[in-house]
Parts: C-alpha cells; structure tokens; sequence
C-alpha cells in the first residue's frame, strides 16, 4: 500500500513543510504564520475535499447497487432490452472476472484487489486537498465498493461471487455502472496526473 501511495504521490513519510499544500507554505509577506491561522484555513478546506470524495463515493456505489438489484429483479433470465437497436442493450450477465470479463479465474485476487485499493483510497482521503482528485477518489471508491459487494454476498461464495453486469454495447464486453465508475476515475487521474497536479494540490510545472 505505501508504494501504491508513493505512485499516487503523496508519501506517507513526507516532511512538515510537505504536509501542507505548496500554496500555505508561505504567508504573502514571506515569512512563517506565527499564529498558526493559515494551518486552521486549511484543515476545513481538507474536511469538504474529504467530504465530496465519500459523497462522489456514495453516490456511486448507491446507483451502481440500485442498478443491480434492478436488473437481477427485472431482467435476469429473460430476453435483453433493446436500448439503441442492435447498438446497445440490457442484457443481465453474472461475471466472476475482473471488468468487462477478464480474469474469469482469478475471482479472489480481484477481490484482494479491490479491498486493498479501497484501503489506499481511505489512507489517501486525509491528505486530500484537490477537488479533481476528490472526485476522481470518489468514482474509484465507489467502483470498488460496488464490484466487491458482489464478490461478498452473491453466489457462489463470499469473496468468490460472480458480479453483475448488464451494460452490453455492441462488439464489446458487458459491464456495470461500477465498472464505468472506475474507468472515469482512472482516467480522470491520468489526465491530472499529465497536468502536474498532486492530490494535495500541489502542482507541478515543467
């Protein structure tokens, strides 16, 4: 986990000065807030980044969850619902892969992988100062969350369980709303990560 967040970029083992945003390690006339008031600014500011990564999380995992017990109640076992023609239907699938069916055999490793990212996310959240990154946090979070409760509690076994999809594009794999959720959020931080810009808000200019 410490070389995941070493990758993500902010180290457990930072220094004091970088514990803070680059933008508070100085006060406008250069020297150091005696005062400490600077620091109290941004613990509140730290909260409501925290705060939109577990609502983007919530959000997330609820619709994903709704979406499933949708279609397990309403279309498994029955014929797909055209959505868009031949372009797109709604098709209930149980996959005990990875996203978008891949790894059909490795369900307990997906399932040790997604707790061990939803523990770096949490470890994460209290070094949290970007919104963009709250958000993207979030959509990863609550991807994960969504995919894993699956693995919990439907068949065939706890940590083995087959997820459920039922997003099914044309000439593509069938997928879920938490598969999408990890997708957006995986993108969303490498275009954040190219622009320079930290989780803690720092931001890096070549």
């Amino acid at each position: 986990m410490a070389e995941a967040e070493r990758i993500i970029g902010t180290p457990d083992s930072a220094g004091a000065d970088e514990s803070v945003p680059s933008e508070e390690r100085a006060v406008p006339d250069g020297s150091a807030a005696s005062d400490g008031s600077a620091a109290s600014g941004e613990r509140p500011r730290g909260r409501r980044r925290i705060l939109a990564l577990f609502v983007v999380a919530v959000v997330a995992y609820l619709l994903d969850l709704g979406s499933k017990m949708l279609v397990v109640a309403k279309l498994e076992g029955r014929e797909p619902i055209r959505v868009i023609g031949d372009v797109l239907r709604f098709d209930a699938i149980r996959n005990p892969g990875a996203a978008f069916g891949m790894g059909e055999a490795f369900t307990i490793i997906f399932t040790c992988i997604a707790v061990a990212v939803i523990v770096v996310i949490i470890r994460l959240a209290r070094k949290l100062y970007s919104l963009p990154w709250a958000i993207a946090l979030g959509l990863l979070l609550g991807g994960a969350l969504g995919n894993l409760t699956d693995r919990i509690f439907r068949s065939p076994g706890v940590f083995e369980g087959a997820v459920v999809d039922f997003i099914a594009p044309a000439h593509f794999a069938v997928f879920n709303l938490a598969d999408s959720a990890i997708v957006c959020g995986g993108i969303l931080i490498v275009i954040l990560s190219f622009r320079g810009l930290d989780p803690d808000g720092t931001v890096h200019k070549d």
